[in-house]
């Protein structure tokens, strides 16, 4: 028996890449509400749609949907070092700044913590996108803007790529939202995967030069 497990170790031990190679690399989101399919049918939220959009263009990942519903970046801040060490993610998309615009959490709390979730991502060598968020136009435009500002300003600082605006595309669209006109329905997850596909993508490791 011992003669026996020693012989994978030692193989294992000789050829390092390839047991490497077996292990899928992760895509972690840590998210709030909207992506953790608040009021949708499980599985058919904009993370679960990527996870499909991987298998089918049979690129090599799996997904770990860390999102929580009301989360706030102070929560995925606390939340990041056990993610971390458990699922050792090689891509991390943060999307959380919402809830606390909705709070009222001071803008240099939540861009410290953004900063923060980053950083401790770029420790573990994991890569990282930005979603953007803004705020409903009743905030006033000083502060809409302001809130945008953030993720901008991060981005630029910590060098991660920026999806700029997560909901593009719908945020006029009554109709894409759920009545709470918050959440966005079944029907508009598709235009959000389309609009952080492009920014992910050209992080994946692939069989091919594309």
């Amino acid at each position: 028996m011992m003669a026996l497990t020693a012989i994978p170790l030692a193989a294992r031990a000789a050829n390092p890449p390839n047991a490497a190679e077996t292990a899928k690399p992760v895509i972690m989101v840590l998210g709030d509400s909207i992506s953790a399919e608040y009021g949708l049918p499980r599985d058919t939220g904009w993370v679960a749609l990527m996870r499909q959009r991987l298998a089918n263009e049979r690129i090599d990942y799996s997904v770990a949907n860390a999102s929580i519903s009301g989360d706030t970046t102070s929560g995925g801040r606390a939340r990041m070092p056990e993610l971390i060490q458990r699922l050792k993610p090689g891509i991390v998309i943060v999307e959380l700044g919402a809830n606390d615009a909705l709070r009222g959490v001071p803008l240099a709390t939540t861009e410290d913590n953004l900063r923060t979730i980053v950083e401790q991502a770029q420790q573990a060598h994991a890569k990282v996108v930005l979603i953007g968020m803004y705020v409903p136009p009743n905030y006033g435009p000083d502060y809409t803007q302001k809130f945008h500002g953030v993720y901008e300003q991060i981005s630029k600082d910590l060098h991660v790529s920026l999806v700029p605006f997560l909901l593009a595309g719908i945020a006029d669209k009554p109709d894409m939202f759920q009545a709470d006109q918050m959440h966005p329905t079944q029907q508009a997850q598709p235009v959000l995967l389309d609009n952080v596909w492009p920014t992910v993508k050209p992080l994946l490791r692939t069989g091919s030069s594309h």
